[in-house]
């Protein structure tokens, strides 16, 4: 077996690559950017690889990624199912493995503490690949930390040219992050991506959707063909603005993209239907009695009548994101706005329930990403690479 060091040109759709202990740590959000905030909760999401994936040219049949994954417990509640590592054969889904150890975090939300389990790395194999010249693709576990230690095979590998696809920013909540998906090729936004024919680079970050201008600055300053921002779930369920703030700060996001991408086709997606949150705003929080069955359930806590007063709901975000993207296109004739709801609305919800009441399974991901690529073709905003 051939050992061949994990670097910068073998991996897609990261942002930056931390030395650990045990080799690299893929994020999805700068070094400069993590610094801006002490959010434990975006340090955790923007860690896990949504959308990453190693890409390299090789006639290996045999391919051996020894890694080290951070997994989250809950006590009470059943195991969480491991992260997925997912080779694509010249972009043909071909083989899935979990790795057999981990680091585990498990959480006791009734007391509020965290207990840490150091794990050691351990080896994903994939066998019996064709002995021919390929382009071998592993998509990382899009729900996972995972620290890349030592790639192997059985024929020499070298770096997979450029695509030649649009490069695809989009930064979204949970949803797009793939709460709920089972494997890496199965959120949302890399089904869309498969299907349009587009080279993801994925900002989904779970919980962390909130206009932060430290995203913006990152997507300003990332390459791209087609920027798309979906807005609103979490904005809703962390009660962290009134309509008067949410406007302003929606503008500045998009104005500190156009800083660096004047002319690039934008596209703004408002929220999905969630029945808890269409006219109760938040915060969300956790369905205590169900937690007690051992289920995941979400609620919305807060009270319908405060949207006089400026508190948000989906359909209140809906119609001043519309608002606003009708403003602005006046003058940017490359802005879009996409309504959620033609994604997954009202009549999904019913064929389609989110198991959760916040985020879709896996066939529902499948769906929307299948709905946003149609979108997309007959919207002509993909166009040819710059």
């Amino acid at each position: 077996m051939i050992t061949t060091p994990i670097t910068a040109d073998l991996l897609t759709g990261f942002a930056d690559l931390e030395h650990t202990g045990h080799g690299l740590l893929p994020h999805r959000l700068p070094a400069w950017a993590r610094a801006r905030t002490a959010d434990p909760q975006l340090a955790m999401v923007e860690a896990q690889p949504s959308g990453v994936r190693l890409t390299f040219r090789t006639r290996a049949t045999v391919v051996e990624l020894d890694t080290l994954p951070t997994r989250r417990a809950f006590t009470g509640l059943p195991e969480r199912p491991h992260g997925v590592y997912e080779l694509l054969v010249d972009g043909v889904p071909t083989a899935q493995a979990t790795a057999p150890g981990a680091t585990v975090i498990t959480v006791d939300m009734a007391a509020g503490t965290a207990d840490v389990r150091p794990g050691e790395p351990g080896t994903v194999v994939f066998t019996g690949l064709a002995g021919t010249d390929k382009t071998v693709q592993i998509w990382l576990p899009h729900n996972e930390v995972t620290e890349l230690v030592a790639l192997r095979t059985d024929a020499p590998v070298e770096p997979a040219p450029p695509s030649g696809l649009p490069v695809w920013l989009h930064h979204g909540s949970s949803i797009s992050h793939g709460s709920n998906a089972t494997n890496p090729t199965g959120i949302w936004p890399a089904v869309a991506a498969t299907t349009a024919g587009l080279d993801l680079i994925n900002l989904g970050l779970g919980g962390s959707a909130l206009l932060d201008s430290f995203t913006a600055r990152t997507m300003r300053d990332t390459a791209a063909d087609l920027i798309s921002v979906k807005i609103g779930i979490n904005i809703v369920n962390a009660d962290l603005m009134r309509l008067r703030a949410f406007g302003p700060a929606v503008h500045g996001f998009l104005d500190t993209i156009r800083d660096g991408h004047p002319d690039t086709p934008l596209l703004v997606v408002s929220p999905i239907h969630c029945p808890i949150h269409e006219d109760t705003p938040g915060p969300g929080a956790f369905d205590t009695a169900a937690f007690g069955r051992g289920e995941v359930l979400f609620r919305a806590t807060g009270d319908p009548a405060e949207t006089a007063a400026g508190k948000l709901t989906l359909t209140v975000i809906r119609d001043e994101l519309s608002r606003v993207v009708a403003q602005r296109a006046a003058t940017d004739p490359n802005l879009h706005y996409l309504d959620g709801l033609e994604l997954y609305g009202e009549k999904d919800a019913d064929a389609h329930p989110l198991p959760d009441r916040l985020h879709p399974d896996t066939a529902t991901h499948r769906l929307i990403g299948e709905r946003f690529a149609a979108w997309l073709s007959g919207s002509e905003m993909i166009s040819t690479p710059r």
